[in-house]
């Protein structure tokens, strides 16, 4: 990434701080934190991508919940829980693809409803479409019927905007599946969790800085990081993360591509 585009990302990043832009994250310590999103009436179907959207596939060689990828090759796979202002969306992934880099974002179904266009933008990027529940509650505290809503719900949405139910599951305000979750989630078609084994935790707003230290810190090959798109500071971030990503000689791939 040049400088010129390091800047302009940045300046995207100041913007939002401005306006205050901010999502609920997804680890445990903030789940009380703000008011539960609300069901959003869906939108009208976006028109369709032009990228079809893969379905889940089972991986043989890993277990139900996958926490990282292969350690031998110098790949990683940076995932983002999609909610939130879709400017910081178009940002993050606009720097990726002017970098070169791929990612994962896992989008939550009423930000679908509400930005329907943004899960044909992820695709046509090159990048990969994930179920992150309907509406970012504490999936694991559920009772059965209401998770199994909350997984259904987001893939419903997303088999309608793109023809899929999504690549890969995450539970929301939670790093790991509880056993229920975990069958559920199989029963609605997705082989895999993906758990993740370096939480950056830009949904504390520590500063820029310290998201690229928090990821740094415990980044190697294979890793998995826990990432979101609604958040200022992981804008402001990004183009420094990619900077220490290359340092190091480790490539920002699909999901996918990390564990196949």
């Amino acid at each position: 990434m040049t400088t010129t585009d390091r800047r302009a990302v940045l300046r995207a990043g100041a913007g939002i701080v401005a306006s205050g832009v901010l999502t609920s994250g997804c680890a445990t310590s903030d789940a009380t934190g703000g008011a539960a999103a609300q069901p959003v009436a869906p939108s009208a179907t976006a028109p369709a991508s032009r990228t079809p959207a893969p379905a889940p596939a089972p991986l043989l060689r890993y277990p139900a919940q996958i926490p990282h990828g292969p350690r031998d090759r110098p790949r990683v796979a940076l995932t983002f829980h999609g909610d939130g202002d879709p400017a910081t969306a178009h940002a993050l992934l606009d720097a990726a693809e002017e970098h070169g880099s791929r990612v994962t974002v896992f989008a939550v179904g009423t930000w679908l409803d509400a930005h329907p266009g943004l899960a044909h933008r992820v695709l046509d990027g090159g990048h990969e479409l994930g179920n992150h529940t309907l509406r970012h509650l504490d999936i694991n505290t559920m009772p059965e019927a209401d998770a199994d809503a909350e997984i259904r719900g987001c893939a419903e949405r997303l088999k309608r905007l793109t023809g899929s139910i999504g690549t890969w599951f995450r539970p929301s305000r939670a790093a790991r599946a509880s056993p229920l979750v975990e069958r559920l989630a199989h029963r609605a078609g997705y082989p895999h969790v993906l758990s993740y084994d370096v939480d950056s935790l830009d949904f504390t707003s520590p500063g820029a800085p310290a998201v690229v230290r928090n990821v740094m810190a415990g980044i190697r090959a294979g890793s998995i990081v826990s990432l979101h798109l609604g958040y200022a500071d992981t804008v402001a971030a990004f183009p420094g993360l990619l900077h220490e990503l290359d340092r190091r000689g480790l490539r920002a791939v699909t999901t996918t591509e990390l564990l196949t």
